[in-house]
């Protein structure tokens, strides 16, 4: 059903149903189109205000629709689901068609109907004896009509390579939306229902549902803001502007669906669902070109297909911008070369080899044709000196038409069209069995990168850690306890400020349930940190339920929520005098700082220096952190009611706080982190932990975790000391001083996600390594976006994480566990191993079959191995092998080696000694059989039969040699390091041994009763016992190869190697349009006009002019401030006589309000006697506002 088809549908039901709510699907669309204030006043005249439209929806805005079915169900068929329908997939016969596309499989299509017209075609001259050597030889009646046997079996034979393939990619489509459907059935939204607080899967949503946003939600309907606090959108999908739009009740309560929440928390009412809410209607006039688009959006990785399933769940809306207007002409551009993520390692260095190998079988088939031809045509017509008769011509024709057959063949063997679809089965196997290792993939090639990984940056909490958080230490009223205190020791004034000031200043969403099983812990729900101080609560012998229920979350005056930069939570309520309390909590450090009271051991308030915070830091804060604890401050403050304070001056606010208790946090490190860092260190991969928390807590994890050793020479840095270190006097990022300290980085603490995502790059763009660093990161946060976009490969939370994380991911862990990211190096390993055994084995065959087919046809006018037989050789090769090798599970050795690097050949050296070692033997026994076989076995000679003779033994046997030397060298090529036990766990991969007794059945039912087709004769038992002794000869042979040193032969060239060079310009032009994003706007938007020498000295010129020509100097100032391009004229201007740069005065910090005055650069124009001097202020965050002092000295 198309998108319009369901939209005319809901329309109909509509009309039945308007009756039963008080509003219309279309009026309730009509009312999202509608923003802000604009919103606020139709609600209010249609409605009037929110609880009207709720009961017009008949839901209640605290207690959510009662859900039951029959009413779920009406709003299903009134309103819509909240479902998108996706886009259809190809169907089996389209995936055919696309397999028929294959440049091989149509000349051999057209090869072999020609050859079976002809076979058809009797011509007149078939009896002449001068048509040369074209009759003659034993060739009855019956064998002459059989002719068509040969262009019949090739057509078939393509049938089946057109079947299988499409079945792969028919089979892998299927897989794909499996896993696409797990991701969206994994994705659930919390509303009430009943009163009580519920997840539901997205696509249960329905119209009139009362649904929870908070921090790092992606909105999966439309709907109305009803109550809340300090809640914040980023639109950018749907709008452009990446400006967060702060949404109240009374000035803009309008939520769109797939929009970011990033800051706060609220409730909302679902007005709009599935193809009706904002999202749903853009995708409705998309249509495909939607998909297009996605396709374009999805880094040029492999298109997530279904992405538009559930509603907004997944929407990327970039194609909107464009309706924007002015950014339509460069996204046309940018489409060009909109692969952001360089093609992966494993398909350049591929594509790179098939191209190689292509080219030579081209050449190898040309040749073979071009020597067969002018070979007949002199032997017919010089040597035998027979004149070219008409009545001849179908003969010839014949001829040639055969020989381009076997140049067909040639070619067909030399190209390894199974290369692709041994990567494609290898990921989708691979994809498939990390399910399992709780790894569930988003983009395929993430799954190969991870194998090549140099570095991971991991977060601490709930990655290297538990998440279960308890409080284990508390320092109140002057005493530290190294464990819970006992609830008498506390002063009655205290204890009750504490209960309040946890309970009430937490997200209520936040419990502690009674465990599931008896024995159990309790369950912990929402925010870890949160649970941990309610869990203090509860082992203080306290409750914080009544609490809760005395103040409900609709009574709280004012929440300043949680965020990376605030690094607190506050809350404000109203006390019943009218007076105002507000509770804070947050990172000891930071909430220490803004306290001036602290409460004594009898509970009441004492004054509280900074000389006492610092000994209070040394005594207690620092050796709580250095057991690897969080500390966390919880203090309150009373306001006056009247006069009211300005809450929104949040400086004013969180100042002048009085403490009630700093508590230590326990988040114990999970138990296998410590193996798997083991692991990743022994692999070569270098494991960074990148944390919020304080620098000693995070030093301390990272010893018990051994991302650290003592007495190693590493770094930990705090996130201020990191951006110190990496900018240069003007707070520019500079890429050498970041490669001076990334390679002993392995800490860094209080660091923010611009942190993490600058980190991230300055590896990735580092060159003073020889090998590019591949880097993993793990995030769960909502501003981890960037850093997780940019990273080689990024992992997101499954379970801690929001979606906007995974949105952006590769990979999502779905038990957030840092052991499973050394599962999905394995795989990634796995997978590069598989494709280099496929090879090994593919190219042996490769280089035996079209040697032997050419020089077979350059001496015996007749390929030994026939049509048929080689695609039936090309089939076990590429689509049976694939299968077989690249199914292979993946072994712990795997971590025992360095990860291979980006110019690394596929092709090592051990691996061309084992193919070409094989060749040699293969290649040995066949020309021993063509050429003395028929002696050895007592048989007749094969040699010269004419056109269409019956098959030979003598043929046959070579065959079928060839086919079981390929059988048993398969078995070698499971081991691609010069390994001598080539049978290792064989008996682990169930497929492998399948594939090979099969070929080997189908083989004798080829040999036995292919006849005709298949240029077989029947062959005797022990024919066939050579054959396989033959065969089992390889195995044999491989432990020679094994034997010999590849250190001694030099002279071996490896293959499929990326250089450097190929590489540069597809990266640079990923720069282009990968620079641009949102992390990357954010950090450079003020120094974007400033920091770009030509403009700095171009506004110079300008006020000059200016000045010269003496209009007001105030529009050029203000012109030049917009001027970003630098394609100004920059002639036919006085040039300054005397330029003196000078240094920033002083490097720039972040102090707050302490704006530094940098000025860069002095000119001196002589003609006009002035000076001017450019200065930057660099207040707070280097938001360089530029002043431009103008000294005028006469």
């Amino acid at each position: 059903m198309t998108n319009s088809d369901f939209y005319s549908k809901n329309q109909r039901n509509e009309a039945n149903h308007a009756g039963e709510f008080g509003c219309t699907l279309q009026e309730l669309r009509s009312l999202m189109e509608l923003r802000g204030t604009e919103a606020v006043v139709k609600i209010k005249e249609t409605y009037g205000e929110t609880e009207g439209l709720c009961r017009h929806l008949k839901t209640s805005p605290t207690e959510g629709l009662a859900g039951t079915a029959a009413d779920l169900e009406k709003r299903k068929l009134i309103f819509g689901k909240n479902f998108i329908p996706p886009k259809k997939p190809k169907t089996f016969i389209q995936l055919v068609w696309e397999a028929l596309q294959d440049v091989t499989l149509i000349i051999l299509e057209i090869a072999a109907i020609i050859s079976l017209g002809l076979s058809f075609y009797q011509p007149p001259g078939e009896g002449n004896e001068g048509c040369g050597t074209a009759t003659g030889g034993a060739e009855d009646e019956g064998e002459a009509e059989a002719g068509w046997i040969e262009g019949a079996a090739i057509l078939l034979s393509v049938i089946c390579v057109v079947l299988v393939t499409a079945f792969n990619d028919w089979s892998k489509e299927k897989q794909f939306r499996g896993l696409q459907s797990r991701i969206e059935q994994e994705q659930k939204f919390t509303v009430v229902r009943g009163g009580q607080v519920i997840q539901i899967p997205v696509a249960e949503i329905v119209v009139g549902d009362i649904a929870q946003v908070k921090y790092g939600d992606l909105l999966p309907a439309d709907g109305i803001f009803i109550q809340g606090n300090d809640l914040k959108i980023d639109e950018s999908s749907l709008t452009g502007e990446s400006d967060q739009v702060r949404k109240s009740v009374d000035k803009d309560p309008m939520l769109l669906s797939g929009t970011h929440v990033m800051e706060g928390s609220g409730r909302m009412l679902v007005t709009a669902v599935g193809v009706n809410s904002q999202t749903g209607i853009i995708f409705t006039l998309l249509g495909a070109g939607g998909e297009e688009e996605e396709k374009k959006d999805k880094k040029g990785r492999f298109l997530n297909t279904s992405k538009q399933q559930d509603g907004a769940a997944a929407m990327e809306m970039q194609p909107l911008k464009s309706a924007e207007g002015g950014e339509g002409d460069d996204k046309d551009k940018k489409k060009s070369n909109m692969h952001k993520k360089e093609k992966s390692v494993l398909q350049g260095k591929l594509t790179k080899l098939a191209v190689q190998i292509g080219k030579a079988g081209l050449v190898m088939s040309a040749i073979t044709v071009i020597i067969l031809v002018l070979y007949f045509a002199i032997d017919t017509f010089v040597v035998k000196k027979k004149q070219w008769l008409p009545e001849c011509t179908p003969v010839y024709v014949q001829y040639f038409v055969k020989f381009f057959i076997i140049g067909v063949t040639v070619l067909v063997v030399a190209v390894p069209e199974g290369l692709p679809l041994a990567v494609t089965i290898s990921l989708a196997y691979s994809v498939k069995k990390m399910m399992k290792d709780n790894n569930l993939v988003r983009h395929l090639d993430a799954c190969e990168t991870m194998g090549n990984a140099t570095a991971i940056c991991s977060d601490k909490t709930g990655t290297l850690t538990t998440n279960r958080m308890t409080v284990v230490q508390a320092y109140i009223g002057d005493v530290h306890y190294k464990e819970i205190p006992d609830p008498d020791s506390v002063p009655a004034k205290t204890l009750e400020l504490l209960v309040n000031a946890i309970a009430i200043n937490s997200a209520y969403t936040t419990k502690i349930l009674p465990p599931e099983k008896e024995g159990g812990l309790p369950r912990q729900v929402g925010n870890k940190t949160e649970c941990g101080l309610l869990g203090f609560v509860l082992d203080l012998k306290q409750d914080y339920e009544p609490v809760r229920n005395l103040i409900p979350e609709e009574k709280l005056y004012k929440v300043y929520t949680f965020n990376s930069v605030r690094k607190s939570m506050s809350t404000v309520i109203k006390m019943p005098d009218g007076s105002f309390r507000m509770y804070s909590k947050g990172a000891s450090e930071i909430v220490l700082k803004k306290c001036s009271r602290i409460l004594n051991a009898a509970g009441e308030p004492r004054i509280f220096r900074p000389r006492d915070r610092d000994e209070m830091v040394k005594k207690v804060i620092e050796p709580m952190a250095c057991d690897g604890l969080r500390t966390i401050c919880v203090a309150f403050r009373d306001f006056n009611s009247s006069p009211e304070p300005d809450w929104d001056n949040e400086n004013d606010i969180l100042s002048d706080l009085t403490c009630i208790c700093v508590v230590g946090i326990e988040d114990p490190v999970r138990p296998e982190v410590p193996e798997a860092i083991r692991k990743c260190q022994r692999a070569g991969i270098t494991v960074r932990m990148v944390t919020g928390d304080n620098i000693n807590t995070a030093r301390a994890i990272a010893i018990k975790c051994g991302i650290i050793h003592p007495g190693e020479d590493f770094l930990c840095l705090e996130g201020k000391e990191f951006n110190r270190r990496i900018r240069n006097e003007k707070g520019e990022i500079e890429q050498e001083r970041i490669d001076k300290i990334w390679p002993k980085l392995r800490v860094l603490a209080r660091s923010s996600p611009t942190d993490k995502h600058t980190l991230v790059k300055g590896i990735i763009d580092s060159t003073q390594v020889e090998q590019r660093q591949v880097v993993a990161v793990t995030g769960d946060g909502t501003n981890d976006g960037p850093a997780l976009k940019k990273a080689d490969v990024g992992f997101a939370m499954g379970i801690a994480g929001t979606d906007v994380a995974k949105e952006a991911s590769d990979i999502i862990l779905t038990d957030d566990n840092f052991s499973s990211i050394v599962k999905a190096v394995m795989w990634g390993r796995n997978v590069y191993d598989s494709i280099s055994k496929f090879l090994q084995f593919q190219l042996t065959v490769n280089i035996v079959a079209v040697i032997v087919a050419f020089t077979g046809a350059c001496i015996t006018q007749d390929s030994p191995l026939k049509a048929v037989q080689m695609l039936w050789v090309n089939l076990i090769m590429d689509t049976f092998a694939s299968l077989a090798l690249a199914t292979e599970p993946p072994t712990e050795a795997l971590l025992l080696r360095k990860p291979y690097g980006r110019n690394k050949p596929l092709i090592s050296r051990t691996m061309m000694k084992n193919i070409l070692g094989h060749a040699v033997y293969q290649l040995t026994l066949i020309f021993t059989l063509l050429f003395v076989g028929e002696k050895m076995f007592k048989i007749d000679s094969g040699r010269n039969a004419p056109l269409h003779s019956p098959p030979s033994e003598h043929y046959t046997i070579i065959f079928n040699t060839f086919v079981m030397m390929q059988l048993f060298n398969e078995i070698n090529a499971r081991k691609i390091h010069g390994e001598r036990n080539v049978f290792d766990g064989i008996f682990r991969n169930p497929i492998f041994c399948t594939i090979v007794l099969g070929t080997f059945a189908i083989q004798i039912v080829i040999v036995q009763f292919g006849g005709k087709p298949f240029s077989c004769s029947p062959l005797q038992l022990d024919q066939w016992m050579w054959c396989v002794f033959i065969g089992l000869g390889e195995l044999v042979w491989g432990q020679v190869i094994a034997t010999i040193p590849t250190s001694r032969l030099k002279f071996l060239k490896e293959a499929g190697r990326l250089t450097e060079k190929e590489e540069v310009p597809e990266e640079e032009l990923n720069e282009d349009v990968e620079e641009i994003d949102h992390a990357e706007r954010e950090l450079r938007r003020g120094q974007i006009l400033w920091f770009r020498g030509l403009n700095r000295i171009q506004t110079q010129i300008e006020v000059v002019n200016t000045f010269k020509s003496g209009t007001s100097f105030q529009g050029a100032l203000r012109r030049q401030s917009s001027v970003t391009s630098q394609t100004q004229d920059v002639t036919n201007i006085s040039s300054p006589s005397h330029v003196s740069l000078s240094n920033a005065l002083s490097s720039p910090t972040t102090t707050l309000h302490s704006p530094i005055l940098s000025c860069y650069i002095s000119l001196h124009y002589p003609d006009t006697g002035i000076w001017i001097t450019l200065c930057t202020v660099d207040a707070l965050h280097h938001s360089s506002q530029v002043n431009v002092n103008l000294l005028l000295e006469q």
